[in-house]
């Protein structure tokens, strides 16, 4: 799919509404009939975006999904609905009114803070990525809040707008991922640069990985997971420069640091305690051990345990049954012996493979009960921790 204009025609989002539905195992049969009435060229680009919209579910609902126009990037990069919706209410809440969104993908951000009554300027240098986020705008019925352009960031003034936000591109169609912040598109301390002259705020989005070194001393450093999952790290200027926070959706539910030190290491007692990925990328590891009087089970191991079972909406409770050795046939006959039909198994610290163990050790069901395992070292030592999350 190179250029949505034809399916910005009448026939084109006809057609589209006709494929909406379209089983991808169906895709030939449904083709070959539609390309007797339509060019063929329409008929694979309605199909295409047929499942990029089946994709983007998972990201936008199914009611937008179904009105918005997809590149296949745009898809894999861009920001979950959610997490896009908390970013805006923040800038709002902080008096924002006027957003400068450089590197706007195919509008995911800019959608949200314009919902969020704020107006945008949505800049990409793609013309077929600004061609989308300028039909999502229109498709939503946020085009009067959003403005877009194509041109390249790095050459727009962002003067006239209360604050920045950029999303800079993290993948290469050579490297995959990368890893290292200044080779961003544009590059971070571009983005930093362009942030510190916004009058009033502005939020860097950057990928979790990113060391703690490398946050500006002018930053705030955010954190923040949806359902569980990490899915993005967020510099904030203009707001409070040296805190870091991690935030947890649905909620939101944030927990800043105190600077507390790592808490001690300790045997492990009943309960462990899994700490959300948003608070172990953040290392806010002690901000939620201190109230539940729990230390860690190796130094370098983010699992908390404790005697307590304290209520925490940052970390998961386990209660713990069995503390043994890493041994896989033992581990088998103690699955056997207790007709465990249902295997979870978690590893930190350990470089078996869940599907692996969970193959070797439990190869077919032996009853209902159910166990979680959680391969990882105490105090060093290869370990296999049994229990059951507590309800």
């Amino acid at each position: 799919m190179n250029d949505l204009a034809p399916l910005l025609t009448p026939e084109g989002r006809a057609l589209l509404d006709e494929v909406r539905d379209t089983d991808p195992a169906h895709e030939l049969a449904v083709a070959t009939r539609l390309r007797r009435d339509h060019p063929a060229e329409l008929v694979s680009a309605a199909l295409g975006q047929a499942r990029l919209r089946q994709r983007a579910v998972a990201k936008f609902g199914a009611e937008d999904a179904a009105r918005m126009f997809f590149t296949p990037n745009g898809v894999e990069q861009s920001t979950r609905r959610g997490v896009a919706a908390y970013r805006a209410e923040r800038l709002r809440a902080a008096g924002v009114r006027s957003v400068a969104d450089l590197c706007c993908g195919i509008g995911g951000d800019a959608i949200a803070l314009a919902r969020a009554g704020i107006r945008v300027l949505a800049v990409d240098r793609d013309p077929q990525t600004a061609a989308a986020a300028r039909a999502n705008a229109e498709a939503l019925g946020l085009a009067g809040l959003i403005e877009v352009s194509e041109a390249d960031v790095t050459e727009i003034d962002t003067s006239g707008y209360d604050a920045v936000f950029v999303d800079p591109a993290r993948r290469s169609s050579k490297r995959g991922r990368i890893f290292d912040p200044e080779a961003y598109s544009p590059p971070l301390s571009w983005a930093v640069r362009a942030a510190l002259k916004a009058p009033r705020a502005a939020a860097l989005k950057i990928a979790p990985g990113i060391p703690h070194e490398a946050v500006p001393a002018e930053a705030e450093a955010e954190w923040i997971s949806d359902g569980g999952d990490v899915k993005e790290a967020v510099l904030w200027f203009g707001t409070a420069p040296g805190t870091v926070r991690a935030t947890l959706l649905p909620g939101p539910r944030t927990l800043v640091s105190r600077g507390l030190p790592d808490p001690e290491v300790r045997p492990v007692g009943r309960y462990l305690y899994e700490p959300d990925g948003a608070v172990i990328r953040s290392h806010l590891v002690a901000e939620v051990a201190e109230p539940l009087d729990g230390g860690l089970i190796d130094p370098t191991i983010a699992y908390v345990t404790s005697d307590a079972l304290c209520e925490t909406r940052f970390a998961t409770a386990y209660e713990i049954t069995d503390v043994l050795p890493f041994n896989v046939k033992k581990l088998k006959a103690l699955l056997r012996e207790r007709e465990v039909g249902v295997l979870t198994v978690k590893k930190r610290g350990s470089a078996v493979e869940p599907e692996e163990l969970r193959r070797k050790a439990l190869p077919k069901p032996h009853g209902t009960a159910s166990v979680t395992v959680f391969l990882t070292r105490v105090a060093g030592a290869p370990t296999m921790l049994l229990g059951h999350p507590v309800r």
